[in-house]
């Protein structure tokens, strides 16, 4: 699709109305989108055909102290993904950690069974049998859980 004769006027055109604050066809936001919907042209019509002045706008937007909404919006969900990420970092250490105990929990469960199986094997062995406690389901209602 070839631009339209008038496309440069259109886009310099709508750039004074959004920095004079007098949008008319957009919601005056200090952004690429806002001014192509000024200027009644695709988007990129400014990234890709009229690079310099999509440059020139946002240098105006600079110039005059205000930093364009877009990049307000990266910077403050830059701050989000920081913060997230640290978050991650801490829980991935918490859980390596958890990991590390779990792992040696069960080094000492399956050394304990090996000897126990042996114990049993044994010839000499002598199992004692352990009171078991009732169930919870076999208790009198109120009695005491010991």
């Amino acid at each position: 699709m070839t631009p339209a004769h008038d496309e440069r006027d259109r886009i310099r055109a709508a750039m004074d109305r959004i920095l004079a604050g007098t949008p008319e066809q957009s919601n005056g936001a200090l952004t690429v989108v806002a001014l192509a919907t000024e200027a009644g042209v695709p988007r990129n019509a400014l990234t890709q055909r009229h690079l310099d002045l999509k440059n020139e706008f946002y240098d105006k937007v600079r110039a005059r102290g205000g930093t364009p909404d877009r990049e307000l919006r990266l910077r403050k969900q830059v701050v989000k993904l920081k913060e997230l990420r640290a978050a991650d970092a801490e829980e991935i250490k918490q859980l390596r950690a958890d990991v590390e105990a779990l792992v040696a929990a069960l080094h000492v469960s399956e050394r304990e069974n090996r000897q126990l199986r042996e114990q049993r094997v044994s010839p000499d062995a002598v199992l004692r049998v352990l009171p078991m406690q009732p169930r919870l389901a076999d208790r009198a209602p109120g009695s005491p859980i010991a």
